[in-house]
């Protein structure tokens, strides 16, 4: 969920930058010397970052040879520094993997960090905003992306209502509820930390969920992403990463609460309260009904593409196989 890609960008930086080559070497000392990768965020950092915060914490990078360092994505974005290979890895969304590869930018989701799209339209208990037909005679707070409109259109047409009689306003990085406060009725959210918030403030709100009104819509949002030339250059280094992030996200999965505690150690601006809980309500979230954490299926892909292409969001059909990868997981213990 953010603003789309700046192609004229990555199409100069693609052919500017490159990966390491993926190789350790040794010390005068005779030590190893740990890979320097880098792994950009989406956002500021928060619960949905939490395996990659635990992973270096409990030294899981060192132990596969790593020296990971976790960056803000800046101006650029983490799309266009993964894709141009300024980063190994960055934190995405299917969505707009999916409106890049279009685009023939070569950025590939490998692992699914939440199994199911948590997201949805939130509004302040009073508003009695609880279908999309409410939507209608209201005014929604947005980041200005075309998706935007469409996915209200498509879950308001299931009750007969018309998209055109909600006012959609462009109300930047603005928060939902210095939104709520600017007299905005509505806003897309994720659950997990803005209702969370919600809940901690005592500020009841209404949600209505994506995944409620179509299947299609319950897409991977975030993923962890790479590019193509890792994937044909480096390959041994994505199996490292992800088997250490692996380890870091199952412990947040079994124990949510020294999870927390690492991520605020992390970063100890964020609120310790919101965090712990929130991190607590995502504990169920990261791997779900999967067999393994990160898992991704083809028929998601497919489903989220189609709809996008459907809806006039897409120039031509995705390639989805392209799109995503298992390859590079670890597997599941008792397969080993």
């Amino acid at each position: 969920m953010r603003k789309i890609i700046g192609i004229i960008f990555l199409l100069i930086m693609l052919t500017a930058c490159g990966n390491n080559d993926g190789e350790t070497s040794v010390d005068t000392d005779g030590q190893q010397e740990l890979e320097e990768v880098t792994v950009v965020l989406d956002w500021t950092p928060n619960t949905n970052h939490t395996g990659l915060y635990v992973a270096a914490d409990k030294g899981y990078f060192e132990e596969e040879g790593l020296d990971v360092e976790i960056i803000m994505p800046g101006e650029a974005g983490a799309d266009q520094l993964v894709a141009s290979g300024q980063a190994e890895f960055g934190v995405s969304y299917q969505e707009s993997i999916t409106e890049a590869r279009i685009q023939d930018i070569p950025i590939v989701s490998i692992a699914a960090v939440i199994q199911h799209n948590t997201s949805g339209f939130a509004s302040v208990k009073d508003k009695n905003i609880t279908t999309p037909k409410d939507f209608e005679g209201k005014s929604y707070g947005g980041w200005g992306a075309p998706v935007e409109k469409a996915v209200l259109d498509s879950i308001m047409k299931q009750e007969d209502a018309d998209v055109e009689q909600v006012e959609i306003v462009n109300i930047g990085d603005a928060d939902f509820f210095t939104a709520m406060e600017q007299g905005i009725d509505f806003a897309w959210i994720y659950y997990g930390w803005t209702g969370i918030e919600a809940e901690l403030r005592e500020e009841p709100i209404n949600m209505v969920y994506l995944t409620d009104y179509s299947e299609k819509l319950d897409y991977y949002t975030p993923v962890l992403a790479t590019n193509e030339k890792m994937i044909e250059e480096n390959p041994e280094t994505i199996e490292k990463f992800l088997k250490a992030v692996s380890k870091g996200y199952q412990l947040a999965i079994d124990h949510p609460e020294e999870a927390a505690d690492i991520l605020l150690a992390a970063v100890p601006d964020l609120d310790p309260e919101l965090v712990k809980a929130s991190q607590e309500w995502l504990a169920s979230k990261y791997q779900d009904d999967a067999d393994r954490w990160g898992e991704q299926k083809l028929e998601v892909w497919e489903n989220y593409a189609t709809w996008m292409y459907d809806n006039g969001l897409l120039e031509a059909e995705l390639d989805s196989e392209q799109a995503f990868t298992n390859g590079f997981l670890p597997e599941n213990e008792e397969e080993e």
